[in-house]
């Protein structure tokens, strides 16, 4: 079955093809491009690397946030509009879910970190056991303090990626740890490998375009004037 994967929750853009576990092709940029632009030419490109339509596909993967609430938007819409009208499984993935399986042949906690503003992250924690991936809290703002403190009670090394990582790096951690360069950032193939465990373990599930949806964890600031 080929997967067609899409993130664009950050400031980056990733598109993956993918036949099962395997990576055909795939797209990354993080060239401050924005995303309603270089989205759908990036898919166009890697479906055409495999000489492949829309068509061929057998599910769409989508990081659905937390994240840029523009980017998030982004991808669910293009996502829905692929799908609309052929049937096709849309699987959610956590934005959070997805850096972290970046580490899953690690041994350790994963931290995954984006940067939520407002003197806040959003962040999720995962143990990494040579393969197998466990999550240990839900996806969740929370200041860069409230994590120190939770994290500092971990004797395991405590591996952190996404773009809020720089901010990790001043919480002073003993144990902290930094994964490689490359699996820093958000990436599609994983977005693609935790969206087919997912539909694997739940195939019944309502995977409908209809039901896919961006997951803020906060109000947007549309939201927040509104209520004032």
């Amino acid at each position: 079955m080929k997967t067609l994967a899409i993130d664009c929750t950050s400031t980056c853009a990733a598109v993956a093809l993918c036949e099962g576990d395997k990576l055909l092709s795939s797209y990354f940029a993080d060239n401050g491009s924005k995303h309603s632009e270089s989205l759908l030419p990036a898919v166009e490109f890697v479906l055409a690397q495999n000489a492949a339509t829309v068509d061929d596909l057998g599910m769409i993967a989508c990081a659905v946030g937390p994240g840029a609430f523009t980017g998030v938007r982004i991808g669910v819409c293009v996502a829905k509009g692929l799908a609309f009208g052929r049937d096709l499984p849309c699987v959610p993935v956590s934005t959070l879910a997805a850096l972290a399986y970046n580490g899953v042949r690690l041994e350790g906690i994963i931290s995954p970190v984006m940067d939520a503003r407002r003197g806040q992250l959003y962040n999720a924690l995962f143990r990494a056991d040579g393969g197998k991936m466990t999550r240990l809290s839900p996806d969740r703002l929370i200041t860069p303090e409230a994590l120190a403190a939770e994290l500092a009670e971990y004797f395991a090394p405590v591996y952190f990626c996404g773009d809020g990582s720089h901010i990790a790096v001043e919480l002073g951690l003993p144990n902290a740890a930094f994964m490689p360069p490359l699996l820093m950032s958000n990436s599609a193939y994983s977005v693609a490998r935790v969206a087919l465990e997912e539909y694997t373990a739940a195939p019944n599930a309502d995977y409908s375009d209809a039901t896919l949806a961006p997951v803020y964890l906060r109000a947007s600031q549309a939201e927040r004037e509104i209520k004032k």
